[in-house]
Formats: structure tokens, sequence, C-alpha cells
């Protein structure tokens, strides 16, 4: 039995949205992407996630039109990595709309820390999702860093930039 109804052809746009972004595997994906890692490995290395769940993700991820397969060699082995597309950056909002509820309606962990958006314009920190709150400059993913202190002190990602100080 199917958890849910299939919600593609919903006339409700939240509905059809969920229908792709529901699942919160591809958000963290999703997050993972567009901080710059892009093979496999680091993937699944970075999330702890099963084989059999990535796979499905990423496929899933691709028919749907957020990721792009792209082939590339490792040593004498082809194999695929997965780009975000114009749609995976399109949801860049929507991952810092969970940031900022996140850090404001859950609880962190004891030795937790506070992942802040910051523009890369003005350096300022934005409290909102798609803009700067300090300059009003639109937050693309080549426009924003993520500070999350609790991987590795200091550590800022650029969103986008396809290599980040905590990659691996």
């Amino acid at each position: 039995m199917p958890l849910r109804s299939d919600w593609s052809a919903d006339h409700c746009p939240i509905s059809r949205s969920l229908e792709v972004l529901g699942d919160p595997w591809v958000l963290v994906v999703l997050r993972e992407t567009l901080l710059g890692l892009r093979r496999y490995d680091q993937l699944r290395d970075r999330l702890a996630i099963a084989d059999n769940v990535l796979s499905r993700r990423l496929r899933d991820m691709v028919e749907a039109g957020l990721l792009e397969r792209r082939p590339y060699r490792d040593g004498g082995r082809a194999r695929h990595e997965y780009v975000p597309t114009q749609a995976a950056e399109d949801a860049l909002p929507v991952l810092h709309s969970l940031v900022l509820w996140g850090e404001k309606h859950t609880v962190p962990p004891v030795d937790g820390g506070h992942l802040a958006l910051v523009c890369e314009a003005c350096g300022a920190e934005s409290d909102t999702a798609d803009t700067c709150s300090g300059c009003g400059a639109r937050l693309r993913p080549a426009a924003v860093s993520w500070r999350r202190p609790w991987l590795t002190p200091a550590s800022t990602l650029v969103v986008g930039a396809g290599t980040s100080a905590e990659a691996g």
C-alpha cells in the first residue's frame, strides 16, 4: 500500500512541489549537491545513507529535473556525477526557509551550533530566505555561504561553488 497518493497532477502547486521535494532524503541530497558534493561516494559517505536509498533518490531527482547526470572518468572506470539544475538552484530559498524555521522552532543539540546564511555581496548574515536582509541582494547559489560550525571550526561553504572546505 502506498504511503500517499500521486500528487503530480494536483491543482495545488504545494502538492505538486511536495511530489518532487517532499521526501527528506531529497532535501538533504539537494543540500549537499548545492554545496558542491557531486559524486555518489561523497554523498553516500556524508549522509550515511544506504546504497539502495541513495540510488533511488538520485534516479528520482534526475527524472524530476533537479539533477543532471554527467559522466566522468575515475581511473579507467566511467562514473557519473550529479549536478544541480536550474530547478535545484530555484529550490535554494526552500532550503533557506527550512534553515530559518529550524533555527527558530527546533532545539539544537547540546553541542550544536547556529547555521548562518551569509551574503557574499555584503558579508551580512541574512534572516530571510531569498534576498539578503542586509543589502537586498538575491541569495543565489554563488552569492550565499553557509556557516556550519559543528562540522569544522569556522567552516564556510559557498553554495554552488563546486568545492567546499568540508567536502569529503
